[in-house]
């Protein structure tokens, strides 16, 4: 798919937008990835370990990948995560895999990206706004904040947010900033407490089959040693530090981990760990929500040229509108005013509606609601 990317640039680094082909009707689908956690009944310490038997019981997540999938080659380093819950937090175990693991930052909400570090970003109610981020790196250090929408509708990062009562620990398989040695992997262990996510919403505690968007992040710079000590490795041509990589559990398809439409899903399963597996079909209309982001990308670019939303989809070049996306079959309309549009799938046989907005907020119900 051809790609129009868009780099802007904010308080904390780069975030990338991307806008499909004008004349393409449906971008590539990236089918997001899910995990079933399981229930724990006894309490978990949270030491970076991992050692609790609650913890042998459940599966590693797939290995992460490239933010953009299969484009880019596999990340060098294996990068896993398991996760549990109980009725006050979400539980995350993460194994990364590092020859040499260094770190740099101690102060609390610092960027933490300009080190490596590992990311969780969550949005409870899965409507692509209200959702969370937390960074941390080999020192344990926290760096937390809430967002109101995606920076590619105006967003702002809340950095006076912190996720209270989280717990984070960190264990080295190796030692820390020492270029002399090879190590092998750092742990991340975290409790993130549901309370914490209340910020707009009260009662967030999942139950047994809720569903959150969630996703997360490995930042890993290159780095030579120079001097006995780590340092970034530069483009020779211009000075800068090189990109960073950016590998992921569940593949973004672009470069931007603030599109949380993208993100994997994490289901809550309430039998404790060690049960059977159980396996959940995401829906087909998780595959046909690429059209109505088709949609919302050339709405944009209609209003940055004229000014104003089309109002209707013929103006956007889109013809066909009976859409049919494993085996289920959908009707594409749109409304819109100047400043305002609702682009809405409907599904033909359950009457099932979903649908986006100018600001990429998704809202999806049925006939009888």
């Amino acid at each position: 798919m051809s790609q129009l990317i868009r780099h802007v640039i904010t308080g904390l680094g780069m975030v990338c937008l991307y806008l499909p082909s004008y004349a393409q009707q449906k971008p590539a689908y990236v089918p997001p990835r899910q995990y079933n956690s399981y229930q724990t009944s006894t309490p978990i310490k949270i030491d970076g370990a991992g050692n609790e038997d609650a913890w042998s019981k459940v599966v590693w997540s797939d290995d992460f990948t490239d933010i953009e999938g299969d484009k880019q080659p596999t990340p060098a380093m294996r990068t896993r995560l398991k996760m549990l819950w109980d009725q006050e937090n979400l539980y995350i175990l993460a194994e990364l895999e590092d020859q040499h693991i260094w770190a740099t930052l101690h102060q609390h909400d610092t960027i933490i990206f300009q080190d490596n570090d590992f990311e969780v970003f969550v949005d409870p109610d899965g409507d692509g706004e209200k959702y969370f981020e937390i960074e941390i790196n080999a020192h344990n250090t926290v760096m937390d904040l809430f967002m109101n929408k995606p920076y590619r509708v105006g967003g702002d990062a809340l950095m006076t947010w912190d996720t209270r009562g989280i717990q984070t620990a960190v264990q080295i398989d190796g030692t820390l900033n020492n270029p002399a040695d090879k190590d092998r992997k750092w742990t991340v262990e975290m409790a993130i407490p549901f309370s914490a996510f209340a910020f707009f919403n009260e009662g967030l505690t999942p139950k047994d089959g809720a569903r959150w968007r969630i996703n997360f992040s490995r930042v890993e710079w290159d780095t030579d040693i120079v001097k006995g000590q780590y340092v970034k490795r530069k483009d020779p041509k211009t000075g800068k530090s090189l990109p960073e990589h950016n590998w992921v559990w569940s593949p973004q398809g672009i470069i931007n981990m603030h599109a949380p439409e993208k993100w994997g899903y994490l289901n809550f399963i309430s039998k404790p760990a060690g049960s059977a597996p159980v396996t959940i079909t995401l829906p087909a209309i998780e595959a046909a929500k690429e059209y109505l982001w088709d949609v919302y990308a050339r709405q944009q670019q209609y209003r940055r040229k004229n000014g104003r939303y089309a109002t209707n989809l013929q103006a956007l070049g889109i013809t066909n509108t009976n859409i049919k996306e494993q085996g289920v079959s959908y009707t594409l309309a749109l409304e819109g005013i100047t400043n305002q549009f609702t682009a809405t799938l409907l599904d033909k046989n359950t009457k099932q509606r979903c649908a986006i907005n100018q600001e990429g907020k998704i809202s999806q119900n049925s006939s009888n609601e």
